[in-house]
C-alpha cells in the first residue's frame, strides 16, 4: 500500500463532485425561500434588523437581500443576481431569484441521475432562446406617449408593492418625472438618466397625498444671509459657479513677514479687492441668484446682498448639475470666465420655504427642466424608505418602456405561455438534452405559483385550470390576478410587465443557473499569497483584555 499523497494544505477544506452541487442548490433554494412570499401584489413584508438597530420594513427582493449577511458562497451569488436584475431594469428582483432557485431545484433531480452538468447547462440554454423567442411573438407594442396607457402599466409593477394602496399616486410622480427628465437621442430614441436627474427628496411630516414632482428641483440650503437676501425672486437669472468666493488661501502653511506696519493694511486691501472683483466680474451679468459649490466670504456676501442678489454656498454637486439642467444655466469654473450664454434664464421662480424645522430652496417652474426633484411626503422615515424604493422601481418602469416600449401578459401568464410552448417543443429535441428542457419548462410555472400560494387560493386546482388554459399554446393572455386569485384575461385588468424587464429576468436566472450548476469544486481556506519580496510581516500579538494594562504596552 503506498502512503497517501497530500496534494493540497491541511489548512484547505476541499469539496468536490455532487456533495457541492447539492450544497449549492440547497443555498439558493434557501435564498429563493426568503423572498418566495414577497413575489405579487398580495405579499408579506419583510422585517430586517441591522447592526446599529434601524429597522427596514419593505417587500422590495433587492432590498431584503441586500441586508443580508450570508456566508454560502452560492447564496452570494444568489443575491448578486437580484442586485444585477436592480441595477438593469429596477424591476423583477423577486422574480429573477424565484425563477433561478425553481431552475436549480429542477436540476438537481438530473444531478442524482448523474447527468452531466453541461447537459444540463446546454439543455437550459437552448429553452432560454426558445423562451425568448416565444415572449417576443406574445409581445405588443404600446404608444409611450399615452399616458392612459404608461399609467397602466406602471400600476401593474407597482401593484405588488406596498404603496400600492395609495392607487394612480406613485404611478403619476414616476410618469411625470421620467417623462421630465428624458433625453431625446434621436431616431426616436429616448434616454431617461433616473440616477442623475431625478432627486428625491423625502422630507417627514405632511401626507403622501402631497408628495409632487416639481417642475425644476429642490435642495436642502438656505440663502447665505437669511435676513438681508431676497427669498423669492420671480424668473431669476441664475449664476451657478464651481469656484470659491473667498480669498485664495496659500495650499499649505503659509508665512509671510511683514516689516512695515502699513504693510499689513496693504495685504488686507488687496484680499479685499480681490473678493470686490470677483463679485463685480459676477454683477456684470446681473444675476438674481448666486449659487456656488465651494465657500462664499462674508466680505462677498456683503458685496452681493448689496446688489440685490441672493447668494447660496456650498451646494452638492449632483445638485449644481440638476440645476443647470433644468435651467440651462453653465456651470462656470472661474468667474472670469463668465458668457451671458452662461447664465440661466429657463427657471419662472427662486423661493425658500420652511418645511417642517428645516429651509429648503427652490428653483421651480422652469419652461424646460430636464432635471427634476421628487418631494416626497409622509409620516415616517421608515414609510419614506419604502415609498422612495416603490418610486424608483416605478421611475425604471417608465423609463423601460420609454425606452423599449413592449408590453407582455403580467400575472404569470408569460411564464405560462413560454411553459407551454417549451413543453411542445420537447418533445421534437432528440437526445439526452430533452428532459432537461423540459424539466425547465416546468420550471417556468414558478412564477405563478408563487402567486397563487400568495393569494391563498387552492394552488392545485389553480395551476391546472391555467396548464389547460395554456395547453395549446393559445390565449397566451390569460393569467392569474394577484389580488382575487382568479384566473383572468390579463388585458382587460390591465396587468401587463415590461418586455425588457421578462427578457432580462429570464436571462439572468438561467444563466445564474448554469454558473451555478458547473461548479464542481469549492477549496476554502485559501490564504493571500504574497507578492514576491515583499517579507514576512511580523504577527502582531493581540492583547488579552488581562494584559492591556502592562508596562509593555506603554511606550517609552
Amino acid at each position: 500500500m503506498h502512503a497517501p499523497v497530500l496534494v493540497l494544505k491541511d489548512s484547505l477544506k476541499r469539496e468536490s463532485g455532487s456533495k457541492v452541487h447539492h450544497g449549492n442548490i440547497q443555498a439558493s433554494k434557501a435564498v429563493a425561500d426568503i423572498i418566495r412570499t414577497t413575489l405579487g401584489p398580495r405579499s408579506m413584508l419583510k422585517m430586517l434588523l441591522d447592526a446599529a438597530g434601524g429597522i427596514v420594513v419593505t417587500n422590495d427582493g433587492n432590498a431584503i437581500l441586500r441586508e443580508l449577511d450570508v456566508a454560502h458562497p452560492a447564496a452570494k451569488s444568489m443575491i448578486e443576481l437580484s442586485r444585477t436584475q436592480d441595477e438593469e431594469v429596477g424591476d423583477g428582483t423577486t422574480s429573477v431569484i424565484v425563477l433561478a432557485g425553481e431552475m436549480l431545484h429542477v436540476a438537481e433531480a438530473f444531478i442524482d441521475k448523474n447527468y452531466h452538468p453541461t447537459v444540463i447547462c446546454r439543455a437550459y440554454n437552448k429553452a432560454l432562446e426558445d423562451a425568448i423567442a416565444v415572449i417576443d411573438k406574445i409581445a405588443m407594442t404600446v404608444d409611450a406617449k399615452d399616458r392612459a396607457t404608461m399609467l397602466g402599466l406602471v400600476k401593474s409593477c407597482i401593484g405588488t408593492k406596498f404603496t400600492s394602496q395609495f392607487g394612480d399616486l406613485i404611478a403619476d410622480l414616476a410618469i411625470d418625472a421620467t417623462t421630465t427628465a428624458g433625453v431625446e437621442l434621436g431616431q426616436g430614441l429616448r434616454e431617461v438618466d433616473i440616477k442623475k436627474y431625478i432627486k428625491v427628496e423625502k422630507v417627514p411630516g405632511g401626507q403622501l397625498e402631497d408628495s409632487k414632482v416639481l417642475k425644476g428641483v429642490m435642495f436642502n440650503k438656505d440663502v447665505v444671509a437669511p435676513g438681508k437676501m431676497r427669498r423669492k425672486i420671480l424668473n431669476p437669472r441664475i449664476i451657478l459657479l464651481d469656484s470659491p468666493l473667498e480669498y485664495k488661501k496659500g495650499e499649505n502653511q503659509t508665512n509671510a513677514e511683514l516689516l512695515r506696519e502699513e504693510d499689513w493694511s496693504v495685504l488686507l486691501k488687496m484680499e479685499e479687492e480681490y473678493i470686490e472683483n470677483l463679485c463685480a466680474q459676477i454683477l456684470k451679468f446681473k444675476p438674481d441668484l448666486v449659487i456656488t459649490e465651494k465657500g462664499l466670504s462674508d466680505l462677498a456676501c456683503h458685496y452681493f446682498s448689496k446688489a440685490g442678489v441672493t447668494a447660496i454656498r456650498r451646494l452638492r454637486k449632483t445638485d449644481n448639475n440638476r440645476i443647470a439642467k433644468a435651467c440651462g444655466a453653465v456651470i462656470v469654473n472661474r468667474p472670469d470666465e463668465l458668457q451671458d450664454s452662461d447664465v440661466g434664464t429657463g427657471a419662472g421662480l427662486f423661493e425658500v420655504r420652511k418645511i417642517g424645522d428645516e429651509f429648503f430652496s427652490f428653483i421651480v417652474d422652469c419652461k424646460d427642466p430636464k432635471a427634476c426633484t421628487v418631494l416626497l411626503r409622509g409620516a415616517s422615515k421608515d414609510l419614506l424608505n419604502e415609498v422612495e424604493r416603490n418610486l424608483q422601481d416605478a421611475m425604471s418602469v417608465a423609463r423601460n418602456i420609454i425606452k423599449n416600449p413592449k408590453l407582455v401578459p403580467g400575472g404569470g401568464a408569460t411564464e405560462l405561455t413560454v411553459s407551454a410552448m417549451l413543453k411542445q417543443k420537447s418533445s421534437s429535441i432528440e437526445g439526452i438534452e430533452k428532459w432537461p428542457y423540459e424539466a425547465a419548462a416546468i420550471a417556468f410555472e414558478a412564477i405563478p405559483r408563487t402567486l397563487a400560494q400568495n393569494c391563498g387560493v387552492n394552488v392545485i386546482r389553480t395551476m391546472t385550470a391555467l396548464q389547460g388554459k395554456h395547453a395549446n399554446g393559445e390565449n397566451a393572455w390569460i393569467g392569474i390576478d394577484g389580488n382575487t386569485g382568479e384566473i383572468t384575461d390579463m388585458k382587460e385588468r390591465k396587468i401587463w410587465d415590461s418586455y425588457t424587464v421578462k427578457v432580462q429576468a429570464f436571462k439572468t436566472a438561467i444563466e445564474a443557473a448554469c454558473m451555478l450548476l458547473r461548479i464542481d469544486d469549492i477549496v476554502s481556506g485559501i490564504k493571500k499569497r504574497q507578492a514576491p519580496g515583499a517579507t514576512q510581516a511580523p504577527k502582531t500579538k493581540i492583547e488579552e483584555e488581562g494584559d492591556a494594562d502592562n508596562e509593555n504596552m506603554i511606550p517609552e
